[in-house]
């Protein structure tokens, strides 16, 4: 499947798309840019996607699994705890559709701010 690419200036993280409805519907609208808001150990920003929740999305996500979150409609990259972890669970707002996974370690992302402008964008 192919790649894409998240831009945040100062950093960026590369990720493989999954073979998912979800995964192809964003890879059809790339390249996209948006301003990033965070949420506990949590990045994410709006897209112009409107996909269904998929049957096997989860609130609970492994760091490095990308997730869409259908109620944004957004993409949300967990790299630690939100609020509502329990434990060291990394835990969405709700059930999300994981689309890509991380190349590299997304723990990086804790340097990024709210309202830095994210580009996304296809790589291969």
């Amino acid at each position: 499947m192919s790649r894409i690419r998240f831009d945040f200036g100062a950093l960026t993280l590369d990720a493989e798309l999954l073979d998912t409805p979800t995964a192809k519907a964003i890879a059809a609208t790339l390249p996209i840019s948006s301003a990033v808001l965070t949420w506990g150990e949590e990045v994410y920003f709006d897209v112009p996607v409107n996909i269904a929740r998929e049957a096997d999305a989860r609130a609970v996500i492994t760091p490095g699994e990308i997730a869409y979150w259908p109620q944004g409609p957004a993409i949300a990259i967990g790299f630690g705890r939100t609020p509502i972890s329990k434990g060291d669970e990394t835990r969405l707002a709700s059930p999300c559709n994981v689309f890509a996974k991380a190349l590299g370690s997304v723990k990086v992302l804790a340097k990024v701010k709210t309202g830095v402008e994210v580009k996304v964008s296809k790589i291969d």
